[in-house]
């Protein structure tokens, strides 16, 4: 009889599905796998942190629709794990986390680590389970990659005692099961389908907004061909920027441009009907009286989800199915159909980004202080749209939002619902590991740099050449500023953080390092950097007086009745929260 190690039942099922890398940390709850993986040829990117692990798994999936996979060993490494797997449970990301676990035999003995994982895991996963038995390793994990994949996708826990790890299992007692996904035929009914073009053929100013849907179910074709056919601008949240290419007339990033005076004023009123492709009615979309929906306009929702339909705000299309397969029913049978002409709110959407995108052209001219639109600019067009790009921070991704012109799903990544700042280096790792032949910036904050800084050790270790680029303001700059228009600039407290050179930091770990303190230096680092060939770490000092108007707005709104000046609403009158 051929004994097999349990380690390499794992590592065979996570081949089957497909899987070449994973994210970890050392741990020897893990040696069996790890010694399989290295065996098995399976890359092993490991950390210096179990939460840049998971976040790794999470900017894997984000930029490929594929899961990533982290490991991460018992006890501290399950519980440093919980972030990246709350990140991803509140955007809907698919991640397979698998962790050690403390010995079957040492139950309620008081073991080493030893503690309820799966509760803790629980609520933050589509699916957390204990493996058992050693011959069901591979049963579990096909388990786990179905629960993570079907439907709306999501964060998926394993944990594997050691005893059950280290205990050789006889071949034969192996279940021999591989990956299943079934074809996506879920879609509405034809009847359904009439209704939203009904609504899009008599539209004059009608928009889509893609969401994390349209992103992972592989839909960036079959949207941009209905677009086309249709002449429908298309916004995106951050898990689908560039689904259309945003170098076009119907490519957007930000929702908020179809309720934005700016729009409305040269396009002759707001979106008349909203189709939302894959994208949930939340705090990205707008709610209440801040919603970016504009209030008078028709909404269509394609969800695969029946709950989501009509969260927050009633629909008057539901549209219940796969978005891939609904969106290519949109655009069969939408063949034939006659469209409005929508090319003076094409017109009107193209001017009002192309002013937003200068709106800070004066102050962004200095040469010093540097204006943090200046900063976001030169990133851009370094870019230029051939490459990945990671916003990482509270007014660093907002600025960079505003400049980022992106062609292509996954070439953007950025937060989500838990705003979890320190996602940028580890977002950026990531994106290249999966794309080796694309560059990669990140965009990061001064503090959200100090969340994950060791994982310049991780890159430089693996080789792996990203550019990071720091928005250094000295300072939370979203707290600051809010504090400074709440209490007054004399009573800001705990966040400030001081001119750190990160970029001698990032050397420490062997990167190519840059400090620029002059606008006009900010495009040859950026050069220097990326040509480098290396991991690299490019340290602006920025204005720390510049808020954006956005921390304004949210910190003004909690106190009294403001008009302030928003850059995608104009002057907007805002009320104080309940």
């Amino acid at each position: 009889m051929t004994m097999v190690e349990p380690g390499d039942v794992l590592v065979q099922a996570l081949v089957r599905q497909g899987v070449r890398e994973v994210f970890a940390l050392s741990g020897g709850h893990l040696d069996p796998i790890f010694q399989a993986c290295a065996a098995r040829g399976v890359r092993i990117i490991d950390t210096r942190h179990e939460a840049a692990a998971v976040h790794m798994a999470d900017g894997y999936a984000r930029t490929t629709g594929r899961p990533g996979v982290a490991l991460v060993t018992a006890g501290p490494g399950v519980t440093n794990a919980i972030t990246g797997v709350a990140n991803a449970f509140m955007d809907a990301v698919p991640l397979i986390c698998i962790g050690g676990r403390s010995p079957l035999r040492d139950d309620d003995r008081m073991p080493l680590q030893g503690m309820d994982q799966v509760a803790l895991m629980a609520p933050i996963t589509k699916f957390a389970r204990t493996v058992l038995q050693p011959e069901r390793i591979g049963e579990y994990l096909v388990m786990a990659w179905r629960h993570a994949t079907s439907g709306r996708p999501g964060p998926v826990f394993l944990d594997i005692p050691i005893d059950v790890l280290f205990t050789p299992v006889h071949e034969e007692n192996i279940p021999a099961l591989n990956a299943h996904e079934p074809e996506r035929r879920f879609v509405p009914p034809p009847s359904a389908i009439d209704a939203a073009l009904d609504l899009l053929v008599a539209a004059e100013r009608p928009v889509i907004f893609a969401g994390g849907g349209a992103m992972f179910s592989g839909a960036q074709e079959e949207l941009r061909q209905f677009a086309t056919l249709a002449q429908i601008p298309v916004m995106a949240n951050s898990k689908a920027r560039g689904i259309v290419p945003e170098s076009t007339a119907l490519g957007y990033g930000n929702f908020a441009l179809a309720s934005s005076p700016l729009a409305q004023r040269a396009a002759g009123g707001p979106a008349d009907v909203v189709l939302l492709v894959g994208a949930r009615v939340g705090m990205f979309t707008g709610t209440g009286a801040h919603s970016l929906i504009p209030p008078g306009a028709k909404v269509i929702q394609i969800d695969i989800e029946p709950e989501e339909i009509g969260r927050a705000r009633d629909v008057d299309v539901p549209l219940v199915g796969d978005v891939r397969d609904t969106v290519r029913l949109l655009r069969d049978r939408a063949l034939g159909r006659q469209f409005r002409d929508h090319s003076p709110w094409l017109q009107g959407l193209a001017s009002s980004k192309e002013a937003m995108r200068h709106m800070h052209d004066e102050p962004a001219g200095r040469e010093h202080p540097i204006h943090q639109s200046r900063l976001a600019r030169e990133v851009a067009d370094a870019i230029a749209g051939d490459g990945i790009i990671v916003a990482d921070g509270g007014e660093t991704s907002i600025w960079m939002t505003e400049q980022a012109v992106v062609l292509n799903a996954g070439d953007w990544l950025s937060h989500g619902y838990l705003g979890c700042l320190g996602v940028g280096i580890p977002f950026a790792i990531a994106a290249k590991v999966a794309h080796p032949d694309k560059r990669v910036v990140a965009v990061v904050g001064d503090g959200s740099a100090g969340l994950n800084i060791a994982e310049f050790d991780t890159a430089v270790r693996h080789n792996i050449p990203i550019v990071v680029v720091v928005n250094n303001d000295q300072g939370w700059g979203m707290i600051r500023h809010g504090q400074r228009a709440r209490y007054g600039a004399a009573r800001v407290v705990a966040a400030e953080l001081g001119l750190t050179r990160y970029d001698q930091v990032a050397a420490g770990f062997g990167a190519h390092s840059e400090f620029v303190t002059e606008a006009s230096e900010i495009g040859p680092a950026l050069r220097r950097a990326f040509a480098s060939g290396a991991t690299a770490c490019v340290n602006v000092v920025t204005d720390p007086n510049q808020p954006h108007a956005t921390s304004i707005a949210m910190a003004t709104a909690r106190l009294e009745e403001h008009e302030v000046e928003l850059p995608y609403y104009g002057r907007k009158k805002l009320v104080p929260s309940a």
